[in-house]
């Protein structure tokens, strides 16, 4: 079964989205669990929504190019 390309707005949407979940997990994470043992994985989270973040704007720039 084909399944047909995704957009770039589409593409778009999904890394903002993507992107907002795992900053807010991020910030939840430590008052959910009250262990400071995951400070590694929240800034593995953060790092990671930034990535996810700044690739959003890219899409933005490329879908505004002329």
């Amino acid at each position: 079964m084909l399944l047909p390309p995704i957009a770039l707005p589409d593409i778009s949407v999904l890394l903002a989205v993507s992107a907002l979940l795992l900053l807010v997990t991020a910030e939840i994470v430590p008052y959910v669990s009250g262990e400071k043992i995951l400070l590694s994985d929240v800034r593995k989270l953060r790092n990671m929504a930034l990535i996810l973040g700044l690739l959003f704007l890219v899409t933005i720039v490329l879908k505004y190019l002329p």
